[in-house]
């Protein structure tokens, strides 16, 4: 008995890795066989909204299980011609595809395995949008680029070319390495240490348009540079910390950034002596009601509780006059994470 829990819970999970790809999917006619094996039944079909069933099983005739299913997918309810009975499949509410069994069935059996593939359906699709949202918060982070800062920065490089052609042609392929990092395709994850070295040419060309308004200061661990994390988490960051705390204000400013292991946690933090905020400000910006300019912040913290849990979101502390410091903390070693 034992074993053949085993059997069917391990056939389950098979049905529902193959049904990731939906009723459209390449894997369909393995799960009609898996189906099949569980019902003990002389065949299964499964069709999409096209109307074309996948068959598993002897011999059946294609014309009655073809016209089966178009008569399901017509009324949206259940249909029935001995030996075959098909049943609508229903996800999230809406008419997905149906299936057709054949032979000795009990209905409350054929009425479980119904439900239990559309649950698998619905969890795909799940995973399916969450991945889609997960590109268009990239795609918006990305979109993001000040177009205030590219002009600034490519008016610099132009009027260095004739002076200091050198410094021009060094500002130019740090311009071009940001613009790469920041707009080109990119997998979901990278490297601390590749971040940084976005950070840091970011930095380097905020310096050559700000001059001596900005300072400096990059400082990270080598036991940290290789841990994974998000793509584009760091970076919006210090990019904050530029334009909206040392920009505004009057005078110098300086932009720190740290990166450190604690136990098994790499802590970041990105800090800036700039022009503040209330808290109650930065709590609405992390709730997702801040200005457009501040989209990056609550971006970036919807992304790093998805990934790693509600305990590790960004954690930020400000006060009017007295700057703006954002402390992301990450585990070194994430299951399912990886570049």
């Amino acid at each position: 008995m034992r074993s053949d829990a085993a059997s069917v819970l391990g056939t389950a999970r098979r049905i529902a890795d193959d049904l990731a790809d939906g009723l459209s999917g390449p894997r369909v006619r393995a799960v009609a066989r898996g189906v099949r094996a569980l019902l003990d039944v002389d065949g299964v079909a499964l069709a999409d909204l096209s109307g074309r069933p996948v068959w598993a099983g002897t011999a059946a005739p294609e014309d009655r299980v073809t016209a089966l299913v178009q008569e399901v997918l017509h009324t949206d309810t259940r249909a029935g011609r001995a030996p075959l009975v098909a049943l609508p499949l229903h996800v999230h509410d809406e008419l997905a595809g149906v299936l057709v069994v054949s032979g000795q069935i009990r209905a409350s059996a054929v009425r479980e395995v119904a439900d239990w593939i559309v649950a698998a359906l619905e969890r795909s699709r799940l995973e399916v949008s969450a991945e889609y949202a997960a590109q268009a918060e990239l795609r918006a982070l990305r979109a993001e680029m000040s177009p205030h800062f590219v002009y600034n920065a490519l008016t610099v490089i132009a009027s260095l070319v004739h002076s200091d052609p050198e410094r021009s042609r060094e500002l130019m392929l740090d311009f071009a390495d940001y613009n790469r990092y920041s707009l080109a395709s990119h997998g979901e994850f990278t490297t601390v240490a590749d971040e940084f070295h976005a950070i840091e040419t970011y930095l380097a060309l905020q310096r050559a348009v700000l001059g001596d308004r900005l300072r400096v200061q990059i400082r990270v661990a080598p036991e940290v540079l290789a841990v994974t994390i998000p793509y584009l988490v760091l970076q919006p960051l210090v990019e904050n910390a530029v334009r909206h705390g040392i920009e505004p204000r009057a005078g110098d400013g300086i932009v720190q950034v740290r990166g450190e292991s604690e136990g098994n946690d790499c802590v970041i933090s990105v800090e800036d002596d700039g022009v503040g905020m209330d808290p109650s400000v930065a709590e609405a910006i992390l709730a997702g009601h801040g200005t457009a300019g501040s989209i990056g912040l609550a971006n970036v913290d919807r992304r790093l509780r998805n990934v790693y849990g509600a305990w590790y979101g960004l954690v930020v502390e400000t006060a009017p006059e007295a700057g703006t410091r954002v402390v992301v903390r990450v585990p070194v070693f994430q299951p399912g994470v990886a570049t």
